[in-house]
């Protein structure tokens, strides 16, 4: 090298001269690492990556759309490749890192290009010589003359030790990148994602526990407003219409409009009803009724109690969770023969709305 070159790039080391052009083999893996961050691709498929194909755009200015094929070879002969459209259009969007990749391989890709036309593979980094062997068939899958194809399981075990990790980051880094970061599928249908790699992941778990009790907690209170929806009263309104479970405030405007008008729901139905009234006269009777309920589940089978009990027991559960343990306990010592004998013809059919 000439000497006035030298002075002006600082000196004739790698540093100075071929790597100002050139990834190194430890740069692509870190790029590698970027990727899988980005993405969470697995080191397969980010060491076989090849030049994404760019999409002719809206316009000058508009966003730049790759076309990304992920060779993953598990999945059998004819399903070797899956394809993505990632787009560029802003510092956070996910096709960012494939133009700031390109930009980083632009000399090597050309370089090889001339050595070997025709060439596709996307990461290639340059060493400081040839290997040794230039007839060696692996030399030949893996470069060409100075430069290298991809990244080996060998190379990211020495990147990770250089950088004080203990071992390769791609295969935990991925399960962490598409477990609690990303929480989408990399490269892996949405079954596969959840059965491998979330439901597997004990972190996954455990940060799983407040959000599934929280749904529960509202699919609770979901089915207790459907189940219980009348108003509570301190007393009766004479303009309201008695029931055989509760007094009605309209019933020629009911949820449950029979064929010739009026309500046509069980007696069972008031207490999901809006137009239903509850005041203390009606409490010895309805927790006389739940006490029958209770008593009835174990004389029929499963499913005929959950077929046409279980809605109004569910309804005088949530009433008995508002009026407290001891306005419920007096109102079970408050029943009378009357409400013995109207909820044992409600409970036989006899009873018609």
């Amino acid at each position: 090298m000439l000497d006035r070159y030298a002075r002006v790039l600082g000196g004739e080391r790698p540093e100075h001269t071929w790597q100002r052009l050139f990834l190194t083999r430890m740069e692509t893996v870190a790029l590698g690492v970027l990727l899988l961050a980005e993405h969470g691709w697995n080191l397969s498929v980010i060491n076989r990556f090849k030049v994404p194909q760019a999409a002719p755009d809206a316009g000058n200015d508009g966003p730049r759309i790759y076309r990304v094929e992920l060779e993953k070879h598990k999945r059998g002969a004819g399903r070797y490749f899956e394809t993505r459209n990632l787009t560029d259009d802003g510092a956070a969007s996910p096709g960012r890192l494939i133009t700031q990749a390109l930009e980083a391989t632009v000399f090597a890709r050309a370089a090889v290009h001339t050595l070997s036309p025709g060439t596709d593979r996307f990461l290639i980094w340059r060493s400081a010589k040839a290997p040794l062997d230039p007839q060696d068939e692996t030399s030949k899958k893996s470069g060409i003359g100075v430069f290298g194809f991809g990244i080996s399981g060998s190379t990211a075990k020495s990147w990770a030790t250089q950088q004080g990790f203990s071992s390769s980051p791609f295969r935990r880094g991925r399960r962490t990148v598409n477990t609690l970061h990303r929480r989408v599928p990399g490269q892996n249908s949405q079954a596969t994602h959840d059965r491998v790699y979330a439901l597997a992941d004990p972190q996954v778990r455990q940060a799983a526990i407040p959000v599934i009790a929280e749904a529960a907690e509202a699919v609770v209170t979901k089915a207790h407003a459907t189940a219980f929806a009348a108003e509570l009263r301190e007393g009766a309104d004479p303009a309201d219409q008695p029931t055989a479970t509760a007094d009605c405030h309209d019933y020629d405007n009911s949820p449950y409009p029979g064929p010739g008008g009026g309500c046509s729901a069980s007696f069972l139905m008031c207490l999901a009803c809006p137009n239903a009234r509850i005041h203390p006269a009606h409490h010895s009777r309805l927790a006389h009724l739940h006490h029958a309920l209770d008593n009835l589940r174990t004389a029929i089978e499963p499913d005929q109690w959950q077929n046409q009990w279980e809605d109004g027991h569910a309804g005088l559960e949530h009433l008995k969770g508002q009026l407290g343990a001891a306005v419920w306990t007096r109102a079970l010592a408050d029943v009378t023969n009357t409400d013995r004998e109207l909820i044992a013809l409600l409970l036989n059919g006899d009873l018609a709305p």
